[in-house]
């Protein structure tokens, strides 16, 4: 029985996505899909979701923090809820700009990027429920909550869109 050397295929390849790839022969730099930037990310439906999520979470927390008697819990939870949310959403869409997913492929960025929406859309509707039913009538606040809900509507989309790119695509394949 020989013990030769045989041939390990893995996950990831063994150029970088800063150089050309090894072993293509008569090819001077990077293809368009090598490069660090996806260049055609930021015009999909899901970046300018994301985009629109930002900006309401956004002014839905500057509406809440920057008005006067905002001490109550329920303000601080919205506060904490829209920025954690904001700063996730903001993560997947460097993940996805930067085609990180290529690098990390550990991880199940389309089931990761589900179950965020998942958890982070129903805080967002407890949070803005909260600050909703508090008897502070204030326009900042009143807006603070209608952006919350916006952003909560938003956040629904996406995850019907992230459920059908990592359920239904990866239930199609494994019927194929």
């Amino acid at each position: 029985m020989s013990h030769g050397a045989g041939l390990v295929r893995t996950t990831c390849s063994s150029g970088g996505a800063l150089g050309p790839r090894a072993g293509a022969p008569g090819q001077l730099g990077a293809g368009p899909s090598d490069r660090l930037l996806d260049q055609g990310y930021p015009r999909t439906h899901a970046a300018l979701l994301k985009v629109a999520q930002m900006v309401t979470l956004l002014i839905a927390f500057l509406c809440v923090w920057s008005s006067p008697g905002t001490h109550y819990s329920a303000y601080s939870f919205f506060e904490v809820v829209t920025i954690c949310d904001l700063i996730m959403i903001l993560a997947f869409y460097l993940v996805h700009l930067f085609r990180f997913y290529r690098v990390l492929t550990c991880i199940s960025w389309p089931l990761s990027e589900l179950l965020h929406y998942v958890i982070g859309t129903l805080l967002l509707l407890i949070a803005s429920i909260v600050a909703a039913s508090q008897k502070n009538s204030q326009g900042r606040l009143v807006a603070g909550a209608v952006f919350g809900f916006m952003a909560t509507f938003l956040c629904m989309a996406s995850v019907w869109l992230s459920y059908k790119i990592s359920c239904v695509t990866s239930s199609t394949d494994a019927a194929v």
